[in-house]
């Protein structure tokens, strides 16, 4: 679970009872004609504007937001460090079944890759062929989510405007101004919060996992033409930590350095 994801949704949700009930109540903020302009209105926009196999995936990707691990770089370049030695004393074919412990569907594929093909050229065009459409899909629910973003403010205006109207309907009793008059703005609000606080947010963050998903991919490729070429697996390591920020790198050779320290001292 990404408890700062399902942290900061929370939060705001509070955040948002608070200010309202701080000088006001719940009640003045619930209105069932506004929720059916607003959200279904946004619904019903994007029904039009995306096919259903889109919308129906955008769950799974929600899913994803809330619940998914960040892999860490670090990790997927020991496992193919771990590979390369397993290449370089056993040889390629016995990959096949080392690979199947690390559960990493991409990594098998590009061990099934790079055995199956010797052209380094041909290795790569398929494992980023996959990528770009990886991407792809990642890149359509973020436009849903985007367009969610958008529509969700703008059919909060369209319910202000029939709240305005009915009240400009009543004109001869005053006593229903305040009442019209708060309806009308409750839908703006609707879709301000449907927008700021669910649909760009959750865009946001599928974009940032989708950037760390490339990347782990990235690496994955590069090792794998790497074990291909029969490189040292010490040579492999130096060239995939070179694509980690400096921090990174800097927090394992801390982390080298404690774990040799020991075996100096017990020497």
């Amino acid at each position: 679970m990404d408890l700062l994801t399902v942290l900061g949704f929370a939060a705001g949700i509070v955040v948002m009872l608070m200010g309202v009930t701080e000088n006001g109540s719940l009640s003045a903020f619930y209105d069932v004609g506004s929720i059916y302009v607003t959200i279904g209105g946004t619904l019903c926009a994007l029904l039009m504007n995306f096919p259903l196999k889109s919308l129906i995936n955008v769950f799974p990707a929600l899913f994803k937001a809330f619940f998914s691990r960040t892999r860490d770089p670090v990790n997927i370049i020991d496992n193919i460090c771990e590979l390369a030695d397993q290449a370089r004393k056993n040889g390629m074919l016995s990959l096949e079944e080392k690979v199947l412990d690390y559960n990493d569907d991409f990594l098998t594929r590009g061990v099934n890759a790079i055995i199956d093909s010797h052209d380094p050229q041909k290795v790569r065009d398929i494992l980023e062929t996959e990528v770009s459409f990886i991407k792809e899909r990642h890149r359509s629910t973020q436009t849903i989510l985007e367009k969610g973003a958008a529509y969700a403010p703008a059919f909060g205006m369209i319910g202000t405007l029939i709240g305005l109207i009915n009240m400009l309907g009543q004109m001869d009793d005053p006593d229903t101004l305040g009442p019209n008059m708060s309806i009308a703005l409750v839908t703006t609000f609707y879709g301000a919060v449907l927008a700021n606080l669910v649909f760009l947010p959750l865009a946001g963050k599928l974009k940032a996992l989708d950037e760390e998903e490339m990347f782990s991919k990235q690496l994955v490729i590069e090792g794998m033409l790497s074990i291909q070429m029969g490189e040292n697996p010490r040579l492999i390591r130096e060239r995939l930590m070179g694509f980690l920020p400096q921090s990174t790198k800097k927090r394992q050779s801390r982390k080298r350095r404690a774990v040799s320290k020991p075996r100096r001292e017990a020497l």
